[in-house]
């Protein structure tokens, strides 16, 4: 190898070693100090409004800031309350008519099971009686191994329930703690927006701080375009849903769709949540005609989801759908659930680097190019 070769090695080597450090305390820093990192984006987001307020409205820049977190705040509280207040009224509504339900279904399985699973029971009994005894042997072994599998996955997964629940409300007191620091960390990182950008521009060399500035504002972009699709799919989703139900004549159709559209918000599950335990229930109620509308409704929504989520989040982020696509499956390939979201997310941060031409100020690192 001849020195160029070996400069061109050592500065590859140098840069994989620059980005797994970044990687590693990218990590640790967001594992401690998360409530600060949601504060400053929080802080970005609001600073368009905080602007207007303060240049148009002439106020306080402090002033601004308080407005537009307490406008959030009140946003979020509102659509929160109304949401509850439609959870509410549907409960009510399940309240008188559930017990009737519950009846129905009730006399429901006791006919199912005296003329179907009794009689079925029996034949089998009768078939197993007339076996050789190792034969009978070998059948309830594995009987009785099927029946201890299925005890045991109940019991883990009632386990695993519980035990989510438990952790969930004793972290209502962390969440309280980061929801209070990510809010006045927004606020005094909103306030002295200005300060913080002219000390980082005067410490930071001119390039990172033209790459990080492009690389801010595609994210932004991108971010406000992820919400606007997911805006999108989910109302396309509340007019199929309230569409269906009206026709069906289901009562409480708006409610219904609310909560549908807004589950359809869940990775992967999504409108499974409801759609799969109301059609179980249907069917085992004797609402044949209900069931198979209900299946048919539901089919209709995941075949739009599936075929509109890649077209309509490319579009509002800015990529190509097949790498939507391809993202999607990935993410969920290696992180599960979560990864439907880190999936598109990491593919949305990487096409945007790439516009910043990082990866060119990088190869031209390697390769020794002056520009």
């Amino acid at each position: 190898m001849n020195k160029e070769q070996i400069t061109m090695a050592l500065r590859t080597v140098f840069v994989i070693l620059v980005i797994l450090l970044v990687i590693y305390s990218s990590y640790f820093v967001t594992s401690v100090t998360y409530p600060f990192i949601f504060g400053f984006i929080l802080a970005f987001l609001i600073n368009p409004l905080v602007n207007f307020l303060e240049f148009h409205w002439k106020l306080n820049r402090a002033i601004a800031v308080l407005i537009s977190l307490l406008f959030i705040f009140v946003l979020f509280s509102g659509l929160i309350t109304l949401f509850i207040a439609e959870i509410i009224s549907g409960s009510n509504h399940l309240a008188k008519v559930l017990p009737y339900h519950i009846k129905a279904l009730v006399l429901y399985m006791e006919g199912f099971f005296f003329t179907t699973l009794l009689p079925f029971y029996e034949q089998v009994i009768r078939s197993i009686n007339s076996l050789e005894a190792e034969q009978q042997s070998t059948i309830m072994n594995y009987i009785q191994t099927f029946s201890s599998q299925i005890a045991t996955n109940a019991g883990a997964a009632v386990q695993k329930l519980f035990n989510g629940l438990s952790d969930f409300l004793l972290s209502l007191p962390n969440l309280a703690t980061v929801f209070l620091f990510t809010l006045m960390a927004s606020f005094f990182i909103s306030k002295d927006w200005y300060k913080l950008t002219r000390f980082f521009r005067k410490a930071l060399p001119h390039k990172v701080i033209e790459s990080s500035t492009k690389v801010l504002n595609d994210l932004k972009q991108a971010l406000f375009g992820y919400i606007v699709g997911q805006l999108t799919l989910i109302t396309i989703t509340f007019v199929f849903v309230l569409s269906g139900l009206l026709i069906l004549q289901v009562d409480y159709p708006f409610t219904i769709a609310v909560i549908i559209a807004i589950v359809d918000l869940i990775p992967y599950l999504g409108t499974g949540l409801i759609f799969i335990p109301w059609i179980v229930y249907s069917f085992f109620a004797g609402h044949l005609s209900l069931t198979i509308s209900l299946c048919v409704l539901y089919g209709i929504i995941l075949l739009q989801r599936q075929l509109l989520e890649p077209k309509v989040l490319s579009s509002s982020i800015g990529v190509d759908p097949l790498a939507m696509l391809i993202a999607l499956f990935v993410g969920f390939q290696l992180f599960g659930f979560l990864g439907l979201m880190i999936g598109p997310a990491s593919l949305v941060f990487l096409n945007t680097i790439y516009k910043a031409n990082v990866f060119h100020d990088i190869r031209d690192f390697v390769l020794q190019k002056k520009k």
